[in-house]
């Protein structure tokens, strides 16, 4: 049987009205069957190292040029980041650095996408709110600090189409180089959450603020590879079956090169990056625990044809005044 769960009253200068401890069960419920949206924010010491399936989830080989290819290896599932799927990646970028035969890092995806983004059928395990809120924060900010962290030159080789986080993470890396197959969402105004992954500071510095709009804002233009270079998301856009060659080619003449300096795409300034991921953490957790997003959520399910779920969440809104205050200020 499975234990129960029991909601622990938190006292403040007041005791919390009885609504907050009729929602928080439903709180769990939702989560636990919705929140698996964020797979990045179940706690990666807690995620499991092996897939299920047979095969790893990422693969990497070393050239005699000391360039390793890392490649996102769940095809089956469109090389969703689940927590063990980014666990994976964070694995390769470690032993990457650690290794003094690898000079460079490209980072590819197996079969027809490059990445479908976050997981959205991994779940979270049922937590108060305020515990939920920092796990969000601190899973987000570990990802993309993994790519902004890593010490070595690493381009990344978008195969297929590429959606969310996956966009934001490939913009962190040194270079990137499309497939004429690729194309680039961020559907973040549209799920009604807050732009991540540096993208409010990076994609404007990349494109310019207008076009920066289009993809962050209302609009959710998603670009095709050839679309994509010339806004100036990626360095280049080539044949499918170049793609490889053409981004090893790229790394050849960053090692090639000894004035060559490591940057996010020619942005240098790695430590303006952090804390910009750093507040993006912040305002994303309280975004996943706001109206709009919850509302986007419900309109979603109820698109969908399932009336249970959209109406637990549209619960969740109604009682939200009741469990915020379990949120940090």
């Amino acid at each position: 049987m499975a234990p129960r769960l029991v909601a622990k009253k938190i006292i403040v200068a007041k005791t919390l009205p009885l609504e907050l401890e009729k929602t928080a069960p439903v709180f769990y419920s939702v989560m636990a069957l919705r929140f698996g949206f964020g797979s990045r924010l179940v706690p990666w010491r807690r995620a499991r190292w092996l897939s299920t399936a047979e095969e790893p989830l990422t693969v990497a080989s070393t050239c005699a040029e000391g360039i390793r290819t890392v490649t996102l290896n769940n095809p089956t599932k469109y090389n969703g980041w689940t927590a063990a799927m980014l666990m994976s990646v964070h694995g390769q970028f470690v032993d990457a650095a650690a290794d003094e035969g690898v000079r460079a890092v490209i980072l590819t995806g197996a079969g027809t996408y490059y990445c479908a983004g976050v997981d959205l059928a991994s779940s979270l395990r049922p937590m108060m709110p305020a515990a939920l809120h920092a796990m969000i924060y601190e899973s987000n900010k570990r990802v993309f600090d993994t790519f902004l962290d890593f010490p070595k030159p690493l381009c990344v080789a978008v195969n297929g189409p590429n959606i969310g986080a996956a966009v934001t993470t490939a913009t962190l890396a040194d270079g990137v180089v499309a497939s004429e197959r690729a194309t680039f969402s961020t559907p973040f105004a549209r799920l009604g959450v807050t732009p991540e992954g540096c993208s409010s500071v990076h994609f404007e510095y990349l494109m310019g603020a207008e076009t920066a709009e289009r993809m962050l804002g209302d609009e959710g233009w998603v670009p095709t590879g050839a679309e994509a270079r010339a806004a100036g998301l990626v360095d280049d856009c080539v044949p499918h079956d170049d793609l490889l060659p053409a981004a090893e080619a790229l790394v050849k003449r960053w090692l090639a090169d000894p004035d060559y300096v490591k940057s996010h795409r020619g942005y240098e300034d790695t430590a303006r990056l952090k804390a910009v991921n750093d507040q993006e953490s912040k305002d994303l957790a309280d975004a996943f625990l706001a109206v709009p997003f919850l509302q986007a959520q419900a309109d979603f399910l109820s698109a969908k044809g399932k009336a249970q779920p959209a109406a637990m969440f549209k619960f969740l809104i109604k009682t939200r005044p009741a469990w915020s205050l379990l949120l940090p200020n």
